[in-house]
């Protein structure tokens, strides 16, 4: 029998409301991977920067999808999410401006997740 391979999922979230479909197909994705067991990592980008901030994924709204909020509550539960450090600072965001367990890391910390040995990195 062959050993099985530890996975783990990196998923780079680029749209918000900009692009809701894609929005939400990101989230899940993660929140989906979570339940599954799945190591996760979810990172905020572009657009979906604003979703680290308290209150903002409420304001989403798309059609026959799950609750932003439900989703994301459940990913920083189960695996990791981070905010991108130019997207923040772009958009003015500290790290006392993030909800809970939201971190901010840049490009570096994305390739060293994305490169690990059993990860898939998916772009939405």
């Amino acid at each position: 029998m062959l050993p099985v391979m530890a996975r783990s999922l990196v998923i780079k979230a680029t749209a918000g409301s900009d692009a809701p479909e894609r929005c939400s197909q990101a989230f899940t994705v993660a929140a989906t991977a979570v339940a599954g067991g799945v190591p996760t990592s979810l990172w905020l980008t572009g657009e979906s920067a604003w979703f680290a901030l308290p209150g903002r994924a409420a304001s989403f709204e798309l059609p026959h999808a799950a609750p932003l909020p439900d989703l994301l509550d459940s990913i920083i539960a189960g695996g990791a999410v981070t905010l991108c450090t130019q997207c923040a600072a772009r958009r003015g965001i500290g790290p006392d401006d993030v909800l809970p367990g939201i971190r901010i890391a840049g490009a570096a910390v994305f390739v060293e997740e994305a490169l690990q040995e059993g990860a898939q990195a998916l772009v939405y």
